[in-house]
């Protein structure tokens, strides 16, 4: 082989080892990027933390001229669970969220199809958990307000339903729509069966303002980095970055055959 064939194999070697750096240089700052996004979102929440705290006393200030109400069927300790799914399932997941959460909404976008799926099976048990975040870290009661009203929605059988177009409809996080009682009983009228003047006046009146502030609480003492925590068996998936819906469902299939 003559030495400039030899020199130009080398420069092929050469260029072509430069371009697999590249490339992985790429997927590096690929993975950074997912991964900083997420330190982001529980640094941001972690540093308005005082904020969260100052806010939650105010909500808990104005809930004490009522009761704490807990919603018709609400489970575990205080019972501060929405349960949804047979409760014999022998799988649960547990999910701590806000309706003006970005974050719970993308959560719920790519798994809605998959928890139905397996709920509907009996499958899986899930326990919802409503938090007030957004408020503290914007601002406003939206927060608040939509998880009283998603309670409401309980009261009549329709959480699961209601919950789902709260998240469809979310608005921006600066945007404190869900605030305007207005809003969210116009939003019920996408459930069947919800516009009710039972609904209504439950939405109006907080019936379960308290409830939503007592879980809040529970949220902020459980240690929880942010929302959506997403607790399946006990284990956090939400920060596993290989989980996929068809990876949870296997999980939980192999959950049933165990």
């Amino acid at each position: 082989m003559s030495e400039k064939n030899r020199e130009g194999k080398r420069t092929a070697r050469e260029r072509l080892a430069v371009e697999r750096e590249k490339q992985k240089a790429a997927e590096r700052r690929r993975r950074t990027l997912i991964v900083g996004a997420s330190v982001v979102c529980v640094l941001g929440l972690a540093a308005v933390i005082g904020v969260v705290a100052a806010n939650s006393g105010k909500d808990e200030d104005s809930a004490k001229s009522g009761p704490v109400v807990a919603p018709s069927g609400a489970q575990g300790k205080d019972a501060l669970a929405i349960p949804a799914g047979k409760d014999d399932a022998r799988a649960t997941l547990t999910v701590w969220e806000d309706f003006r959460c970005p974050a719970c909404k993308a959560f719920e976008t790519a798994y809605r199809p998959t928890i139905h799926e397996l709920t509907d099976a009996g499958k899986l048990r899930v326990e919802y958990h409503l938090a007030t975040l957004i408020d503290g870290n914007m601002g406003g009661s939206g927060s608040r307000n939509a998880a009283n009203a998603a309670a409401c929605a309980q009261d009549a059988g329709k959480f699961t339903a209601y919950h789902d177009v709260l998240y469809q409809n979310q608005p921006e996080e600066t945007d404190d729509s869900f605030s305007e009682n207005s809003k969210l009983i116009e939003l019920a009228g996408k459930v069947d069966g919800l516009d009710t003047p039972a609904f209504r006046a439950c939405v109006e009146k907080g019936t379960h303002t308290s409830w939503v502030v007592k879980s809040n609480q529970a949220f902020q003492s459980g240690g929880f980095g942010g929302t959506p925590t997403v607790l399946f068996n006990g284990k956090n998936i939400y920060q596993d970055q290989t989980m996929t819906p068809a990876k949870f469902k296997q999980m939980v299939e192999e959950a049933n055959q165990g």
